[in-house]
């Protein structure tokens, strides 16, 4: 028998949090018209032709791919940053592929170094992974919304995530622009957790690198992206890290020791749909027409949605004097729903449900004919 080491990796993890999920689960199964299953946030609509095409004409791939990229996908990524979201002044060696961004999100800490005495900030509502790469590595992980709340202690690596998952929220220009300038200030290598920003319903979400927020400099920044989402890639693994080119560097050097390479045909993919916009103002449309609809019914049904202008979730909530999130989770686990508790994310989501919009057409109406029904 193989003995493990005396304390494993395992145990300064978290536990995974969608375990705690399988007895509501199995509660919403039971329902006479089956599961609506808007707990996870994965695509369900079929992914672009405009993509399988281009991984289609690339079957072909029987030699190792570079940790770098073709020059084709970063060049995507600088056009495609630069063109839609206003982001200029990136070179080719200011990009990285990445496969899928949870994986880089996890292990950032690892390959920059950080250990045990070493702070890392990331939001009060927060996608648990940040935590995970604290963990991961025996960094002091800190939850928090406010700059002031380090104290003496400064971290190293501090996580933003505008839009945010879960609630939605998108930080105002100057709110971006004070972390970037705090960050500077510290030497504080600031990583920006952009996935959502093509998936705005009200108002208008910036990138971290857009001149007005950065000064048209890339130092001290990074920006993480994911295509997951955008272009219904989940399956794929296709994202990327921009910025700061000597950390981009130095993250290549690593990755490349790692033998972590995006697969040849995926990167074909992933340049060919962000040259394309087309499917993805299709997409857009679809999951407007579906929160339109979901949020309206949970409203009837006397929940709250709180921020919620951006991303692919509701936030949702009965107020702080309601319920709290098991007992939402429950309640609507006994109409056939599946949502995600707000506990996942953090103390600050106690009275909160987040509600997923990747579910198909029917089911949101399933979704929706239940929630109005028991009014």
């Amino acid at each position: 028998m193989v003995e493990l080491v005396e304390t494993p990796v395992s145990r300064r993890l978290p536990d995974f949090p969608w375990d705690q999920l399988t007895q509501y689960a199995e509660q919403a199964r039971a329902h006479a018209d089956g599961i609506v299953d808007l707990s996870i946030g994965t695509p369900v609509d079929p992914t672009p032709e405009v993509a399988r095409a281009a991984l289609a004409a690339a079957a072909d791939s029987p030699g190792y791919p570079l940790t770098i990229g073709i020059p084709e996908v970063r060049q995507a990524v600088v056009d495609w940053l630069a063109g839609t979201h206003g982001v200029t002044g990136l070179g080719l060696d200011q990009v990285l592929p990445l496969i899928g961004s949870k994986e880089f999100i996890s292990t950032l800490a690892v390959y920059l170094g950080l250990g045990p005495g070493d702070v890392i900030g990331y939001p009060a509502l927060a996608y648990p992974t940040y935590e995970v790469g604290a963990a991961l590595v025996g960094a002091t992980a800190v939850a928090t919304d406010s700059l002031t709340s380090f104290g003496p202690e400064t971290p190293k690596l501090l996580w933003i995530n505008s839009p945010s998952n879960p609630s939605g929220r998108v930080l105002p220009k100057e709110h971006l622009k004070k972390v970037v300038d705090w960050c500077r200030e510290r030497g504080v290598l600031l990583v920006s957790d952009e996935c959502y920003l093509d998936c705005v319903w009200e108002g208008e979400a910036v990138s971290v690198l857009h001149p007005d927020i950065c000064g048209g400099s890339a130092d001290g920044i990074l920006i993480v992206h994911s295509l997951s989402k955008r272009s219904n890639l989940a399956g794929y693994r296709c994202g990327f890290v921009a910025g700061d080119r000597a950390v981009i560097a130095e993250l290549l050097a690593v990755r490349k020791n790692l033998g972590l390479l995006m697969p040849g045909p995926t990167q074909r993919a992933m340049a060919a749909v962000l040259g394309d916009e087309a499917h993805v103002a299709e997409q857009h449309e679809r999951y407007r027409a579906r929160r339109t609809r979901l949020r309206a019914a949970l409203e009837t049904a006397g929940y709250t949605i709180e921020h919620s202008e951006a991303s692919l979730y509701l936030w949702t909530t009965k107020g702080p004097d309601g319920p709290d999130c098991w007992s939402m989770v429950a309640d609507l686990a006994a109409q056939g729903i599946l949502v995600a508790p707000g506990a996942f994310y953090g103390k600050a989501g106690a009275k909160h449900v987040r509600v997923a919009l990747t579910a198909t057409d029917e089911r949101i109406d399933a979704a929706v004919a239940r929630l109005t029904s028991s009014v």
